[in-house]
């Protein structure tokens, strides 16, 4: 303590026209100012209260001022409707302190991307006059810095006419572009306190397999972006066993923090800023705030470059990761409002979803669990509720995860979005969205469905396999998602191969025949495709089905492989794994219909090394396959 005072009463003799009492410092408020407040976790708590208290004194000091911020987490005092005559606050991003005065009309709420904020301020569009910020204390060389809140406060100390700085020996020093001398404050007010943590709620298992979907997108070497919150937590945690990621962010958070230090993240292969994690401002624990200090790893810049996108698109292979709040069937997302109800705000989020689309290799992910409010809501909707901000457009989203699965929309048109987005909905609100797609005439009036858990996707049932040849292959069930695929692959058949399936010279497969592939009770039948993927892209290279005859415990088996990759394992991977499949289901045995020149298939059965029995009848094999 007797350090400390030492410390200021030195700085007080070096500057002391800037050491005043806060009601002198508040007596530079005028009627009618705009007074901006620190971001988040930056913000000046003391000054705030300070300047509550000051106006509860002095109520006649002034009126009609305007309260600029991003974001706060703490109290706002200003929002009181005590104060309307004194303060009104209009907020670039709501927060949990803000909302109901925002949708009481108590306070404004101007949409606007952060990226586009600091220009506004520097071209007097968004002028202010006071700015109430944190800092360090100053260096040897007068340098105070901003320490975990850089983003638009750095262009507001630059344009406000006075600018309060509560100095806090708490605030840890961060490199970048957050430093400011003592000659940009007007007045400084020493004021140690705890700074602000945000908390992240601990990740549900529900949050962790949406996690674990989103780490399956995430590739070794990409330079990733999150927003907050319990879905971005969770997803962040999945990624510690990637290698050599990077960090290019606004908002950083104890998830980042521990992939650096778990070693997931060393910035080693990004295309900018190398070696450097970069972000604007932080919202996170104690130990993070101790972690960034003086980091040479870390740097904050300004957020009118981290939330650029064209400079985020400078970075191959980036990856955004954000959530939402609802997703309709064509593809728009809100983030920022329920309807008429102002919720949040627009902020970084569609910054980093386009910057990530313009990148090299780069992929803009939506992630958010299927419901809301335990389970009553669905937030995969028909249409956006009338009202709703559309954060992103149907242009915007590339992947769109939930703990149901991924859907990749980027290229597909309407239907196949709807479809893909209905399949990953709750399963008790898939028969909604579906007869609501088809009032909408989003898809096929006649889409068949299989409701409950008959048609649920089995997904524990995806392994990989390496055929005789070396092709590495997905072996998983249908989805009711796969028709374009099966189209593509029973149309990229030769005629033979289909007469050899089919027994018959089918020269179409409609959208009525291919439901029929694709529309199944998985506890009656099984179709199981082999998929090659390469660049986020899958194909189908063969296909092998069996159905439980009715009343029995025995089912008809076929399969199908692509002429070009005919005698190259595929097909014996496939069959071994429907044995597999029908014998847990405690299957007796398996008929097949195989024409006599179909000699491959024939040879196929006989490899299982099962006990098998055939009978020829016109130019046809029924082999019987027990189990």
């Amino acid at each position: 303590m007797e350090i400390m005072e030492h410390y200021y009463s030195d700085l007080r003799a070096q500057w002391p026209e800037k050491f005043v009492s806060l009601e002198r410092a508040f007596s530079h408020i005028h009627a009618g100012d705009r007074i901006f407040i620190g971001t988040g976790c930056g913000e000046p708590q003391f000054l705030v209260q300070a300047l509550a208290d000051y106006v509860r004194e002095h109520p006649k000091a002034f009126f009609d001022t305007e309260i600029l911020h991003v974001w706060t987490l703490g109290a706002a005092p200003y929002t009181d409707i005590k104060f309307r005559e004194n303060f009104r606050l209009n907020t670039f991003f709501i927060g949990r302190s803000t909302r109901d005065a925002v949708n009481k009309e108590l306070a404004d709420y101007t949409p606007i991307f952060f990226s586009a904020i600091p220009d506004l301020i520097y071209r007097g569009r968004i002028p202010i006059d006071v700015a109430l910020i944190q800092t360090t204390p100053p260096d040897r060389h007068g340098y105070l810095n901003l320490g975990i809140s850089v983003d638009i406060v750095k262009a507001a100390v630059e344009k406000a006419s006075v600018v309060i700085a509560q100095i806090n020996s708490n605030m840890p020093r961060v490199q970048g572009d957050g430093f400011i001398h003592m000659d940009d404050v007007s007045f400084v007010i020493p004021h140690d306190e705890p700074l602000l943590e945000y908390m992240e709620s601990v990740p549900t298992e529900l949050a962790q397999q949406i996690g674990r979907y989103v780490a399956r997108i995430v590739e070794d070497g990409s330079t990733i972006e999150a927003g907050y919150g319990m879905i971005p937590n969770a997803v962040l945690a999945n990624l510690k066993h990637k290698k050599h990621l990077g960090i290019h962010t606004s908002l950083l958070t104890d998830g980042f923090i521990e992939l650096m230090k778990v070693g997931a993240v060393d910035n080693s292969m990004k295309s900018i800023d190398r070696y450097k994690t970069i972000a604007s401002f932080c919202m996170g624990t104690r130990k993070t705030y101790e972690y960034i200090h003086d980091n040479p790893a870390i740097e904050f810049k300004t957020i009118d470059y981290t939330n650029n996108p064209l400079i985020i698109a400078k970075n191959r292979n980036m990856v955004s990761i954000n959530s939402a709040m609802e997703v309709d069937l064509t593809g728009q997302a809100t983030a920022e409002s329920l309807g008429t109800f102002f919720h949040s705000g627009i902020g970084g989020q569609a910054d980093f979803m386009r910057g990530a689309v313009l990148s090299p290799g780069g992929k803009a992910i939506l992630a958010l669990p299927s419901t809301a409010e335990n389970g009553r809501i669905s937030r995969i909707v028909p249409m956006l509720r009338e009202g709703a901000g559309v954060t992103l457009t149907r242009g915007d989203l590339h992947y769109v995860v939930t703990e149901y699965g991924i859907a990749y929309l980027h290229g597909k048109n309407v239907r196949e979005r709807a479809m893909d987005l209905i399949a990953l909905a709750h399963p008790k609100f898939r028969p909604w969205l579906l007869e609501e797609a088809k009032r909408l005439s989003l898809i096929y009036a006649d889409q068949e469905f299989v409701p409950g858990e008959k048609g649920e996707y089995p997904e524990h049932l995806e392994t990989y396999r390496t055929t005789k040849t070396g092709i590495n292959i997905l072996l998983r069930p249908v989805k009711i998602t796969d028709e374009p695929l099966l189209k593509d692959f029973f149309y990229s058949l030769s005629d033979e191969t289909m007469y050899q399936r089919f027994a018959s010279a089918r020269k179409g497969m409609s959208h009525k025949q291919l439901q029929d592939f694709v529309v199944i009770d998985y506890t009656r039948e099984m179709v199981i495709l082999a998929v090659i993927e390469e660049d986020d892209k899958e194909e189908v290279i063969g296909l092998g089905q069996y159905s439980i005859a009715e009343g029995t415990h025995t089912a008809e088996v076929a399969i199908v492989v692509r002429d070009d990759y005919q005698r190259k394992g595929v097909g014996m991977e496939i069959l071994s794994y429907l044995v597999y499949l029908a014998r847990k289901q405690g299957l007796f045995y398996l008929n097949a219909e195989v024409l006599v020149e179909n000699q491959a298939v024939l040879r196929m059965f006989e490899r299982l090394n099962l006990r098998t029995e055939r009978k020829l009848e016109e130019g046809v094999y029924s082999v019987k396959i027990y189990l």
